[in-house]
């Protein structure tokens, strides 16, 4: 692997026949695994915050860009991007780095990838974070009895036909990419150079397509298993956000066992942006058995 910055490595990982992620890799390799899983419209580089702390804490980290986004592999077709594939790349990439088992920390997307691997490899789960990410089992109830969900997805639906959207997003340099980080968080979040390295991956050739194409595979019928989840489950939510309700929160906490919800009032979507040293103590004490009440 490469080196990217003090302490950090990437290089390409093979998930699946013809479809290499590009992660990025911290800690002492017999340290506890702990994957991080992003969202959209990030890559890696959103768990930059998060990535030294978890490695100086004794973790072994690995921060994939998901298929699709950034340096990562790119394959074509909505069927690609299924939650079943999704998962599938994560438990590969824990394999790949010789464990049978790991913790996940998944934040929007990458928290309801991280969801799908706990519900259908329960087995391989030690322990799950979750940060504003809904429980693949309770958004759409959720939506039809909270109206004001249903009118927060409304993008979901914008993202559904070919072409467009991708014209759309990236006109003006990604104008409109670059509005759903900074009119969606707090001011000074996402810095003019954080900026210009995401401009950078959405830039990439195919990437847009692969990253609506995620939102696209909804369209595919989805039905994760209904059982509680028994591993130790911390959520962390940001209560300002504007994708996602508060109440999102505890419908997932119900769907488990062993569960810690905490609240940051003040945060928005971009919780592990704008409060992490908070989220960096919460994991940490979470991964570590010791969680404050």
């Amino acid at each position: 692997m490469t080196g990217i910055g003090t302490g950090l490595h990437s290089g390409m990982v093979e998930v699946a026949p013809g479809v290499r992620l590009h992660v990025v890799e911290a800690g002492p390799r017999d340290g506890p695994l702990v994957i991080l899983l992003h969202g959209f419209p990030e890559f890696w580089y959103g768990w930059r915050r998060q990535i030294g702390a978890l490695a100086a804490g004794g973790f072994h980290v690995l921060a994939p860009d998901q298929r699709g986004y950034a340096a990562s592999d790119k394959p074509r077709g909505i069927g690609a991007y299924t939650a079943d594939t999704l998962a599938a790349d994560v438990l590969r990439l824990a394999e790949r780095a010789g464990r049978a088992s790991f913790t996940l920390v998944g934040h929007d997307w990458g928290g309801v990838v991280a969801w799908w691997v706990a519900l259908t490899a329960p087995e391989r789960v030690e322990r799950l974070v979750i940060l504003n990410a809904p429980h693949p089992a309770t958004m759409r109830g959720y939506a039809l009895r909270h109206p004001t969900q249903a009118a927060r997805s409304w993008y979901v639906l914008a993202f559904q036909p070919p072409v467009l959207p991708e014209l759309v997003i990236r006109a003006g340099g990604f104008r409109l990419a670059e509005r759903a980080l900074t009119g969606t968080s707090r001011p000074g979040t996402f810095t003019a150079d954080d900026l210009a390295r995401y401009r950078e991956a959405w830039a990439r050739p195919g990437a847009m397509t692969a990253m609506l194409n995620w939102y696209r595979a909804l369209r595919r019928r989805m039905d994760p298993p209904r059982g509680r989840l028994r591993m130790p489950v911390l959520i962390l939510w940001g209560d300002r956000d504007r994708f996602l309700d508060r109440g999102l929160a505890e419908a997932a906490a119900a769907m488990c066992g062993d569960t810690r919800v905490v609240h940051l009032e003040t945060a928005t979507h971009w919780i592990q942006h704008e409060e992490a040293a908070r989220v960096n103590e919460e994991i940490e004490a979470f991964l570590k058995g010791a969680a404050k009440t």
